[in-house]
């Protein structure tokens, strides 16, 4: 039952969608900032009751922000789980209200890529691991293994052992030393070198080894992880003969990028494509519109690259939103520090790419998808002896993608897989393939048999 009309309702309140609210709010529009979870923040400003901001970058800008959303209307705990397109706006379905206009910026989460033993106890993404430890104050482990790709591991490490766990080492698939062949995007962004030093500092201070080309390519435990293996990666990622080793640890924190969150742009019938990191995104323009009229994006929804540039993306679609563009001087402030954090962005995933040798570390009865536990060999059969020919085809025959998590989980090494077996790409269409959901959030049925009801303004 729909109750409230807004002029601009903004999904997601991290950092794009808090700086994407207050500037609406600012340029006078009544406006509705709306997030699933209990704070505003994002994963990026993630905090407990009472934080004071001890251990979070750039603490005194969210305390800006919320300043500023404080006299709009803020929705906590409500996740919207479907929106629909109606003669005057958008109806949002979950915390049940409209709008004229949606700036969408819900993020990202972490993408994971199977290995043996992945679905042990103790295997976190990086990401939750973080999440456990800022809202929480939960450390996942004793003695952690941070594994995969890209700089998100070096604050979650170093966030770790400054809690107090030994963290064994950190294993980056990667070679970051791929930046070098791009100066001037280091040098354009001075403010990521000083922050990658004082994690290296950090690093230094509490003895936790950095290795690159390598990862972890297996865990082993009875009822929780007791062991890892780590192996030396080729230039296709596959692990180098004899090169394994076997370390102790009762946790591990893995992550290889992330996947933006586009269900509700997809929903509502935004163009999306393949990102240079392999991410589906969804497509925005210079003003940051979406192709839907009436929508504006955000923030990792169109491309994963910092949470500096989300607040960027983030402050000029809500001026845009509302058509604030008196500021030219703003404007154009904004628009060139979007440029230079871009360039960064398109650095870190020519610097990162996760490459296909990682096919290589599963055996054939690996679980592909852990919800539905179906194994690679069933996805395999579903390619060539059923015909499946792309990610969708593979998740109506096999059903990876069909449980809980629908995709968010398995969608990506599904839609890797099912490419490699093809002898082709990752398509944008295979990975819209697993994204694409009619309801975004899992909801009762209760909440369903409101649908159609008259709201009290009908």
């Amino acid at each position: 039952m729909v109750t409230s009309r807004y002029d601009i309702a903004v999904l997601g309140a991290g950092p794009a969608g808090l700086a994407a609210a207050a500037a609406a709010h600012q340029a006078g529009k009544h406006t509705v900032l709306i997030d699933g979870n209990p704070r505003v923040g994002g994963q990026y400003w993630r905090h407990r009751p009472g934080d004071q901001g001890a251990g979070h970058h750039d603490w005194a800008e969210l305390r800006r922000l919320l300043a500023i959303v404080s006299g709009a209307d803020v929705v906590t705990g409500q996740q919207v789980w479907h929106v629909e397109r109606t003669e005057d706006g958008f109806t949002l379905h979950g915390p049940d209200l409209r709008c004229r206009t949606l700036i969408v910026a819900t993020g990202g989460y972490d993408r994971q890529l199977p290995f043996p033993g992945w679905t042990l106890p103790g295997v976190v993404t990086a990401g939750g691991a973080q999440a456990l430890l800022k809202g929480q104050n939960v450390l996942v482990g004793k003695e952690i293994v941070v594994a995969g790709t890209g700089p998100f591991l070096l604050p979650v490490a170093a966030g770790l052992a400054e809690a107090g766990a030994r963290v064994v080492g950190v294993y980056e698939a990667g070679e970051p030393r791929g930046f070098a062949r791009r100066p001037a995007a280091l040098l354009a962004n001075p403010a990521k070198l000083v922050e990658g030093a004082g994690y290296l500092r950090t690093f230094a201070r509490h003895r936790i080894p950095y290795h690159t080309n390598r990862t972890v390519v297996a865990a082993q435990g009875k009822n929780r992880v007791e062991s890892v293996t780590v192996a030396e990666l080729d230039r296709h990622w596959r692990a180098r003969p004899d090169t394994e080793r076997t370390l102790n640890c009762d946790a591990i924190a893995v992550g290889y990028g992330f996947t933006p969150q586009l269900e509700i742009p997809l929903q509502l019938g935004c163009a999306a494509r393949l990102d240079a990191d392999g991410s589906l995104v969804a497509t925005a323009d210079g003003q940051q519109r979406a192709s839907v009229p009436g929508v504006y994006l955000a923030g990792e929804v169109c491309g994963i690259g910092g949470a500096d540039l989300s607040l960027v993306e983030g402050e000029l679609a809500g001026l845009h939103a509302a058509d604030a563009l008196a500021d030219r001087p703003r404007l154009a402030r904004l628009l060139r520090r979007r440029r230079t954090l871009r360039a960064f962005a398109a650095a870190m995933h020519a610097t990162y790419p996760v490459k296909p040798g990682w096919l290589t570390w599963s055996e054939p009865e690996t679980l592909l998808c852990r919800c539905e536990e179906i194994t690679l060999r069933t996805a395999r059969k579903a390619v060539h002896d059923l015909g499946a020919s792309d990610a969708r085809g593979v998740k109506l025959l096999a059903r990876p993608g069909m449980g809980l998590c629908q995709g968010r989980v398995c969608g990506y090494a599904t839609a890797c897989l099912v490419a490699h077996e093809r002898g082709r790409s990752v398509t944008a269409t295979d990975l819209q393939g697993m994204s694409a959901r009619p309801i975004a959030a899992p909801i009762t049925l209760g909440q369903l048999t409101q649908l159609g009801q008259p709201s009290k303004e009908d």
